[in-house]
């Protein structure tokens, strides 16, 4: 294999790393500690001609291909063994053009990365509640985060992307080039192709009054009914989400809640900002605080709130379904299971879709869940190896448990390898035509390292190894 590898520095400029070389181990790491896998080589790509040529090399020798971009994901799909990987680390511009509101940003970027770029000009677009995630793989699993109540999904606001597909070409993706293709990326993940930047509209937020507010799980059903009633009617600047987490050590919590399972809302209001504080106070009354964080900040702040916990190397596994409500049986599972929330790097949240989410019709981009009105995952992260086995269990059990009442189908960023047999479920009607793309523009699915969808009418090829879902 040294020989093939030395051919294809020389396509890519020397930016192949191999095993033997001094950065092989820390280049084949990946966000999920559990994942160990050793490709042949780690191509951290400098410019689109290299991300074609080993596109173009993976294809003509039938080695696996596996796209990193941000990194941030808990099956490995950044990874695999024996083939190839793509890695955008090198590649973390974002563009802003204010006037016209719009942001262009490089494949390996994360939302820490575009947040400080945008909002320097107050400014930003929906784009998740962890900064540490990649632009890249939330956008195209769609982008559930703070501001969608307000904008929607990030793939609402995702206006061209510059792809290379399985033949090696580059093509632009746009409402008016490539239409079919653009459909497709808008929540269908990385099965059509290499995206190598991202353009999006971008909205004015500058500085919004946030909240972090912390309580006894005893008051749980208290808050998560309140938080029902609230979220349905809520004016579309407020987003927040209810969650279950341990307490974590931060300065606003007092340390006999530290590390103990604990109820919280976590979000912002980005109206007028004299009405901050009123629209903060019902959840400040609703039950006794257990410690609570409320103040104006720059967007970017609460966007990164969390990312200390959640560095590089834990091990994870995550669930999800789509809720169309928050009924009492769900709170009931919440209630049971919150209780048990096993590391303090752990999060159950429950995401609100509604609002500008549900005003994009469900055939309108590849994000099929436009009815639904919360997006709830279930991401257990934890450091020890002898805890795999009672956190991956409990996982599922949760999940299970919340299985009776939700859709059939889940959110594609949320869902781990073993998740694979959900995919017509969670593409749901726009199953079939995202299969009809794939076979456009994928015929031989070189990109199945992903939430794969198989393409229409053609037989797979045998010659590319599926290790798509393993652990």
């Amino acid at each position: 294999m040294s020989s093939v590898i030395d051919e294809l520095r020389v396509q890519v400029n020397g930016h192949a790393i191999a095993q033997g070389d001094v950065e092989y181990e820390a280049a084949r790491a990946v966000y999920n500690g559990m994942i160990d896998r050793r490709p042949a080589a780690v191509v951290r790509v400098g410019n689109t001609a290299e991300v074609a040529a080993t596109v173009n090399f993976a294809r003509a020798r039938h080695l696996d291909l596996a796209i990193r971009g941000g990194g941030h994901r808990a099956p490995g799909y950044g990874t695999c063994d024996d083939g190839l990987v793509i890695d955008f680390s090198g590649r973390t511009r974002v563009d802003v053009d204010p006037v016209t509101r719009r942001a262009r940003a490089d494949a390996g970027a994360t939302w820490a990365t575009f947040n400080k770029a945008t909002h320097a000009h107050g400014l930003a677009t929906p784009g998740g509640i962890v900064g540490s995630t990649g632009v890249a793989g939330l956008t195209l699993g769609g982008g559930i985060g703070y501001l969608s109540r307000q904008y929607g999904l990030s793939c609402d606001n995702l206006l061209s992307a510059e792809v290379v597909t399985a033949d090696g070409r580059t093509l632009t993706a746009s409402s008016d080039e490539n239409p079919d293709l653009f459909w497709a990326l808008r929540g269908g993940g990385g099965n059509f192709g290499v995206v190598t930047s991202f353009e999006f509209q971008l909205h004015p937020v500058d500085m919004v009054h946030a909240a972090i507010i912390f309580y006894s799980v005893d008051d749980a059903r208290d808050v998560a009914e309140f938080y029902r009633e609230y979220i349905e009617s809520a004016p579309e600047e407020f987003g927040a989400f209810l969650g279950f987490h341990r307490g974590p050590p931060v300065g606003f919590l007092p340390e006999k809640w530290h590390d103990k399972p604990l109820c919280l809302v976590v979000g912002m209001w980005t109206g007028d900002e004299a009405e901050g504080p009123a629209r903060w106070q019902p959840f400040l009354d609703v039950a006794p605080v257990a410690g609570a964080l409320v103040e104006r900040m720059p967007y970017p702040d609460l966007n990164e709130a969390f990312d200390d916990l959640l560095t590089k190397g834990l091990r994870a596994y995550w669930k999800a379904n789509f809720l169309s409500g928050l009924s009492d049986g769900a709170i009931n599972a919440y209630l049971d299971f919150g209780r048990m929330v096993p590391s303090v790097q752990t999060s159950v949240d429950i995401y609100p879709i509604n609002g500008a989410v549900q005003r994009v019709a469900a055939e309108a981009t590849a994000f099929p869940y436009r009815h639904a009105a919360f997006s709830p995952v279930i991401a257990c992260m934890w450091t020890d190896p002898a805890d795999n086995e009672s956190n991956i269990k409990w996982v599922r059990d949760f999940w299970t448990a919340l299985r009776p009442f939700s859709e059939p189908g889940g959110y594609i960023n949320f869902m781990d390898a073993d998740d694979l047999g959900r995919i017509t479920d969670n593409y749901s009607a726009n199953y079939a035509r995202l299969a009809t793309v794939k076979a456009k523009y994928d015929p031989g699915n070189l990109f199945h390292i992903n939430q794969n969808i198989k393409p229409a009418g053609v037989p797979m090829l045998s010659t590319f190894h599926d290790n798509a879902g393993r652990a």
